[in-house]
């Protein structure tokens, strides 16, 4: 199987918007999706489960289809969005000094694309 990881650093909604396209548009055709949702971009959640919040069918859309590999915990405290990644049952990625190890998507046969 053909394995992608998409990695949201970025806390512009545009640019998070494209993550989850890309990732919907990767699991439509056949591919092992994984969003790794780290730095700034762990801000966005609490938006996209609004839903006056632009995207926020996409979001909700693709943590349906369990495209949300993780979130970078040490981002998510960091960015006082830790609580609502709970609240969504989010996995939380702390393997490497509070951050989810990419390495360990590399083991397991992802390709990895950074945003």
């Amino acid at each position: 199987m053909k394995k992608i990881a998409l990695v949201a650093y970025t806390g512009e909604l545009m640019c998070f918007s494209h993550v989850m396209l890309y990732a919907q548009d990767f699991a439509e055709k056949g591919y092992e999706v994984s969003i790794v949702i780290e730095g700034a971009a762990t801000k966005l959640i609490g938006e996209l489960v609004k839903s006056e919040t632009p995207f926020a069918p996409l979001y909700a859309k693709i943590r349906e289809k369990g495209l949300i590999g993780c979130i970078c915990k040490a981002c998510s405290v960091k960015m006082g969005s830790y609580d609502e990644a709970v609240r969504q049952g989010l996995k939380m990625g702390d393997d490497m000094q509070g951050h989810p190890s990419l390495e360990s998507y590399v083991q397991d046969g992802y390709r990895i694309m950074t945003f």
